[in-house]
């Protein structure tokens, strides 16, 4: 990452930090959490094989939409990721290494020019220093399932300063039909840009603030909106250009591929009360030369009130 980013991801948080201090009292808006798992799509374990996101949202109040202020609603976002090769005991040559990635942020969320909008930085800690590799191995132990045998080789320790970046505008259709399209872009542990849309057909999150899981594209709520009983299903798909990643570093034994194309689909549930549930599924393509294949992950997010 070159010091210029490095710059501008300090300057963005020193403004964040002060926007905050300046702002009314906050309170808890919500709390959002999705995981995700290849166990729960094509059943394999392998290459982005699960991550689990957190978010809690802080903030005045909610009104069923953005402020227009940056920094008046801040979200704090804690994910961890595994990444390994096709198997964690003998991968064939040209395969990706295996790779821990743990992540904190802080983000903001506002209405800029009719665009939803979200600037972060992230901190993308890699490497044994994150403990995810231990932790896997000794979950496989317990589990009675073979252990990871390409620890030796993962990505190394190393902490990225990540920029994000997200714009959206959402499109009604028809009643309880909305397209949102969008454009992203990050720079930092991975460098891209992303351009892609999604489709609602259902009135969940209707009013809700929701936030995008990084590795599927499936977006999770954060702030609840209207709760409105009844099932809701989602369809979305991007393309991205990639610059550069640190998690398939220039000169290794798998190649970058610079295009990457993610199709996705979901449903949710809404109750009475509050509880509600999605699952989706997304198929993210190639990442690497010598990957062979795409491959298929499950999404989940369970949400229960007392």
């Amino acid at each position: 990452m070159t010091t210029g980013w490095i710059a501008r991801g300090l300057a963005l948080a020193v403004a964040l930090t002060a926007g905050a201090a300046q702002a009314q009292e906050r309170v808890t808006l919500g709390w959002g959490r999705m995981f995700t798992n290849d166990g729960m799509g094509d059943g394999h374990d392998r290459w982005r094989t699960g991550a689990y996101t957190v978010s809690r949202l802080r903030g005045p109040s909610w009104s069923g939409s953005l402020p227009a202020t940056f920094g008046e609603i801040l979200e704090f976002r804690a994910r961890a990721e595994i990444i390994s090769p096709s198997t964690l005991s003998n991968p064939p040559p040209g395969d990706r290494r295996y790779a821990g990635v743990l992540t904190l942020g802080m983000h903001t969320h506002f209405e800029s020019g009719g665009f939803e909008t979200s600037l972060g930085l992230d901190l993308a800690v890699t490497g044994p220093q994150t403990g995810l590799g231990r932790l896997q191995d000794r979950l496989h132990d317990l589990l009675g399932v073979a252990q990871p045998q390409v620890l030796a080789d993962q990505i190394g320790d190393a902490v990225y300063p990540t920029l994000v970046f997200e714009a959206g505008r959402s499109l009604p259709l028809a009643d309880a039909v909305t397209l949102r399209p969008f454009v992203a872009a990050q720079a930092g542990v991975e460098t891209w840009a992303r351009l892609g849309a999604d489709l609602t057909l259902g009135r969940f999150g209707q009013n809700a603030l929701m936030l995008r899981e990084a590795t599927t594209g499936q977006r999770y709520r954060a702030v609840s909106g209207d709760h409105v009983p009844g099932l809701t299903f989602t369809l979305g798909g991007d393309i991205a250009h990639v610059w550069d990643s640190a998690l398939l570093p220039e000169g290794g034994a798998a190649e970058m591929k610079d295009t990457r194309e993610r199709l996705r689909a979901g449903l949710a549930w809404q109750g009475a009360g509050g509880f509600s549930a999605f699952y989706g599924l997304t198929w993210l393509s190639e990442e690497f030369e010598t990957q062979g294949e795409g491959q298929l992950l499950g999404a989940l997010t369970i949400n229960l009130r007392f």
